[in-house]
């Protein structure tokens, strides 16, 4: 049966199939007897003292209640006043959650450590998701976790078994990764996950194909390892303490599809589990056509440049001065064959679809994203040619070059890539912990301070 494929090359695929929900979470609580489970929720303080997002959070607090085979639970927390903490600290007790703490990252004990890694050379000035994660992680290795996961706060269809279904692998299989997967339809029939069907699939099936016509084999098993996963970008994952020790993290946008490129050096045994049945909704992001700084337009920028960094510069791909422009070209004739597929499938499945909306979103957003990056990433090779041929063009100009400037030219050429392909990314806590013998230390010294303090 199709149902069971188990066609992902390196990934097991686990499928919701006659589950049995008591003997998963019995087992979950036998193994972390001897394996401490920690789970990481990173939040903003708009989660929930904005009144239409309460009610989600609440509910995710409810389902978390009784799980009983977490040894901890760390609130990462973003844009926060004093007053937010204590408000989400009765939050969370009202919810009769015993075992847990609140990580507030503009407060003065964390504060100090962001002081520390950047005082080491490990600069985290990036705001965001990524900055946040990396410092729970860290506090959950301090604490011994041997197993780490971590989920969104903005998730309306949370369900405990969910979390269950995302542990299994790690916790009691042992493998060393776990990527939940699901269908993004929302309670009214809607179908979501724009920006990983309209630009990061498409993507990848254009760089497949240009890397199937030029023979580049190195590339392809990154692309079909990326095109493995069911839902690349979904935020809720879980880690084998000894992986994530060795994981960088993306500060951006691109934080998801950076984990899996990590994934992909750094993994063993990585699994996709399917994370639920029923339709699954999270918060939306809004496209914005004239601000690229916000919405769907800077996550799809960050996501690109992400990728392609990852191509370039650790994987070694070269471009020509129009790889981006072709690129685009390819991505859109495959975005708009993706979407009548939806609108096919849509109207097969008794499923609202706005195909108008989706063509939008793939010539008037996305196509220009892969075209942004591009300007980005490509910059130093345009510099580069444009100089060399107009020294070329001047032959009072060709002794320098005999005599060593084209080495010169190569060099500053190098260094610029170095500076424009800097994404803003962590460095492993295996290497925070070797520079920073006592960092764990510090960690829990802050995190038992936030206690005395919130208590």
């Amino acid at each position: 049966m199709s149902e069971f494929s188990q066609m992902s090359g390196r990934i097991g695929t686990f499928h919701i199939v006659g589950q049995d929900r008591k003997r998963l979470r019995s087992q979950l609580r036998l193994h972390s007897k001897w394996k401490k489970t920690v789970l990481i929720i990173p939040l903003l303080a708009s989660e929930y003292t904005d009144p239409s997002n309460l009610p989600v959070l609440k509910n995710i607090l409810r389902q978390l209640r009784n799980v009983t085979y977490l040894s901890q639970i760390i609130f990462g927390l973003d844009r926060a006043t004093e007053e937010d903490v204590f408000r989400l600290r009765d939050l969370i007790t009202t919810s009769g959650i015993k075992h847990y703490l609140i990580q507030w990252n503009d407060g003065p004990g964390f504060s100090d450590i962001y002081r520390q890694l950047n005082e080491a050379g490990f600069t985290i000035s990036e705001p965001g998701k990524g900055k946040n994660m990396f410092i729970s992680f860290g506090i959950a290795i301090a604490l011994g976790a041997e197993s780490i996961g971590l989920i969104d706060a903005d998730i309306r269809t949370f369900r405990r078994e969910q979390l269950d279904r995302l542990f299994y692998p790690v916790v009691v299989l042992n493998y060393d990764f776990s990527k939940a997967y699901y269908a993004r339809i929302s309670d009214r029939g809607e179908i979501y996950g724009r920006v990983k069907r309209l630009l990061l699939d498409p993507l990848l099936l254009s760089l497949k194909r240009k890397f199937t016509e030029s023979r580049q084999e190195k590339m392809l098993r990154l692309i079909d390892f990326l095109l493995g996963f069911n839902y690349q970008l979904s935020g809720e994952v879980a880690f084998h303490v000894d992986l994530l020790k060795k994981m960088r993290f993306a500060t951006n946008w691109g934080v998801e599809i950076f984990t899996l490129i990590e994934v992909y050096r750094k993994a063993s045994s990585p699994a996709q589990v399917m994370f639920t049945e029923e339709p699954f909704d999270h918060k939306h992001q809004e496209a914005s056509p004239k601000d690229e700084t916000r919405g769907l337009n800077r996550m799809a920028i960050d996501i690109v440049t992400t990728l392609m960094n990852a191509l370039i510069i650790e994987e070694g791909l070269e471009i020509s001065d129009t790889f981006f422009r072709d690129l685009a070209i390819t991505y859109q004739a495959v975005a708009e064959d993706q979407v009548k597929k939806y609108s096919d499938d849509a109207s097969f499945s008794n499923l609202k679809y706005d195909r108008d909306a989706e063509e939008y979103l793939v010539k008037g957003v996305f196509h220009n994203s892969i075209l942004q990056a591009g300007e980005v990433l490509a910059a130093p090779y345009r510099m580069t040619e444009k100089f060399l041929r107009f020294v070329n063009s001047y032959p009072e100009f060709k002794p320098f070059l005999e005599n060593g400037l084209a080495e010169a030219i190569l060099e500053v050429e190098q260094k610029t890539q170095r500076s424009i392909f800097q994404m803003p990314q962590t460095v492993s806590w295996e290497r925070v912990s070797s520079k920073l013998p006592r960092i764990f230390y510090d960690l829990i010294e802050v995190v038992e301070s936030e206690k005395r303090r919130l208590s």
